[in-house]
């Protein structure tokens, strides 16, 4: 078979499945709040959901986006995200729960691609995705900034951040893709440190100190973590789903309970007592929504649908979807929806 004909099946593959897909029932997500830029011009650059179900959002003006979102593209080759911007750009910072309060104005944001997470007592931490091992040491790619844009601490959390979640005492969850569990932009070469996020997901204390390491495929039965695709940290209890089995699994009094999973590929994950929900996959099921119920060692399969806009419409490619606790919080534009694992109904899977 040659390589058109491998692809034409692959593609008669997906709209298979794609069809599939689209037969299922629909979940629709409920509007919550309007996600409101703090001044007139701005864009966001990034936004995520804190301990207490609070949208965080980063915001630059549009003339600064391309600056803080900054790539490289080597000749002949790949074009790879950066981890510092080209020059340092004005940032706000905001909170919404749901009505909008500035936390942050930082007038030199040296990072790119970064996120934001808040911390006790008005503080902010953003976090560039991406962190350079260089001649002199590691870049510091999280900086804590006080409500006036102030920076408080400098820290490096590694290189390749999938995501980022904070607790409400100020515990920093990082989780990681491939490209920071096997290392790259330096890390692991000759003079280098291993990659700080080897382990693939990981804790930091307040202050910053590598408290905590998933462990290793040797030490866990559940296997090493090869790339977190989903994160949810909910108080004391932190759930994950990772490549390359996709098992279920949570960290609670830092031991690691797990469960069997069928269901490849998931982005987020809501969890209320036994049951869970798993949103995303690969291809065709990139909007799919996957009850079931964690017993045993199992996750087993009691409902599968499709997570849809409040207005019926699918959701688009550049939705992004956060689980904390037991709530899917889904961000589109200037949208902020919400799905709570009671709102998904029970039915059985098809």
């Amino acid at each position: 078979m040659d390589d058109d004909d491998w692809a034409q099946q692959r593609e008669q593959r997906d709209a298979a499945r794609r069809a599939a897909v689209m037969a299922l029932p629909t979940v629709r997500a409920r509007h919550h709040a309007q996600l409101v830029a703090p001044q007139q011009g701005d864009v966001r650059i990034s936004a995520s959901v804190g301990p207490s179900g609070e949208v965080v959002a980063l915001w630059s003006a549009a003339e600064d986006l391309s600056t803080l979102t900054s790539t490289t593209t080597q000749p002949g080759w790949a074009t790879f995200p950066d981890s510092l911007a080209p020059r340092p750009a004005a940032a706000r910072v905001t909170v919404h729960a749901p009505d909008m309060v500035v936390a942050a104005r930082i007038p030199s944001l040296p990072l790119a691609h970064p996120s934001v997470q808040p911390l006790p007592d008005g503080q902010v931490l953003v976090v560039g995705a991406r962190c350079r091992w260089r001649p002199d040491g590691p870049d510091r790619n999280a900086i804590v900034y006080d409500s006036t844009g102030a920076v408080l601490a400098e820290h490096t959390l590694g290189d390749g951040i999938e995501h980022v979640q904070t607790t409400r005492r100020g515990e920093i969850w990082v989780g990681y893709f491939d490209e920071g569990v096997y290392g790259n932009y330096g890390w692991g070469n000759v003079g280098s440190e291993p990659p700080l996020g080897s382990c693939g997901l990981t804790r930091f204390s307040a202050a910053f100190a590598q408290e905590w390491r998933y462990p290793s495929h040797e030490d866990n039965p559940w296997g090493g973590i090869s790339d977190c695709y989903a994160l949810n940290v909910d108080g004391d209890t932190t759930w994950a789903c990772y490549y390359t089995d996709f098992h279920v699994v949570r960290i609670q009094n830092d031991t690691v309970t797990g469960w069997h999973n069928d269901i490849p590929g998931a982005r987020a994950l809501a969890v209320g007592g036994s049951r869970i929900a798993l949103y995303g996959g690969y291809g065709p099921d990139h909007d799919s929504l996957v009850v079931g119920v964690l017993s045993d060692d199992r996750l087993h399969v009691t409902s599968e649908y499709r997570l849809v806009q409040p207005d019926g419409r699918p959701l688009p490619p550049t939705a992004h979807v956060v689980g904390r606790g037991p709530d899917l919080h889904v961000l589109v534009d200037d949208n902020w929806w919400q799905l709570h694992i009671e709102d998904i109904p029970g039915e059985p899977a098809h």
